[in-house]
């Protein structure tokens, strides 16, 4: 029995309809980081790898065969297997499909949303959910507020501007661990954060991991973020 999973699932069904033109003609995971050569899902395989990860299961849904066409012709350091859903089960009813093609279904497993491009321990996240005997555990990120902030006094003078400043909530990152009983609690049909995961919680069986300081994330949404995450890139080269 691995404490640390060897297995991954990445959804990868999104439109990405806010990407657009990018995802005009690929699955939103396809779209490359410019300056790369990669797309999302080639930088997340990688990482998959490094962190123990011998097998992962891609669930395919918008332009499926271009994603496929690119995992068959790519070297891959790790085994892949591709589901397309013949119809949509939502995202909790996606994750169980994509599940039940796990090689080993009695061991944990990670997940990852498909756009979500980071760099971060995933053995670490794994002793956590190990620690904690949580069902699942979710990754937390706390991402820049896109705006500018503004700081005032309790008369109403503003004492301080902020460049985009950290949210003082913290988020799903869109990077789980999964035990293997976690699986069977997903809705055939339907949205697991609106089911599983609250229900999970209410048991305390559902653990929180928030992402190491300076740990990389980004969610890949829109053209500016595909900017940002290469200047970043160019950035950490230097």
């Amino acid at each position: 029995m691995h404490s640390t999973p060897t297995q991954a699932v990445i959804l990868a069904g999104g439109q990405g309809s806010r990407l657009r033109p990018y995802t005009d003609d690929r699955p939103k995971p396809m779209v490359e980081i410019p300056g790369t050569g990669t797309p999302i899902i080639g930088h997340q395989l990688s990482w998959l790898a490094a962190e123990g990860v011998t097998h992962a299961v891609v669930s395919c849904g918008h332009l499926a065969e271009v994603l496929q066409e690119w995992l068959e012709a790519a070297v891959l350091p790790l085994e892949v297997t591709t589901v397309v859903e013949t119809e949509p089960l939502g995202r909790g009813g996606g994750l169980k499909y994509a599940a039940a093609h796990l090689p080993a279904s009695d061991e944990p497993w990670y997940a990852t949303n498909g756009d979500i491009w980071t760099r971060f321990s995933l053995r670490e996240m794994a002793a956590f959910h190990a620690e904690r005997d949580a069902l699942a555990t979710l990754a937390l990120a706390r991402p820049r507020i896109p705006w500018g902030a503004v700081e005032t006094d309790t008369f109403g003078h503003i004492t301080d501007f902020i460049e985009a400043p950290p949210s003082p909530f913290l988020i799903n990152a869109g990077v789980y661990v999964f035990s293997a009983d976690f699986t069977e609690l997903l809705p055939d049909l339907g949205d697991h954060e609106r089911t599983t995961f609250p229900r999970l919680a209410r048991e305390q069986r559902l653990a929180g991991f928030p992402l190491p300081q300076g740990a990389y994330w980004r969610a890949i949404d829109t053209a500016k973020d595909l900017i940002e995450a290469a200047k970043e890139l160019a950035a950490q080269k230097v």
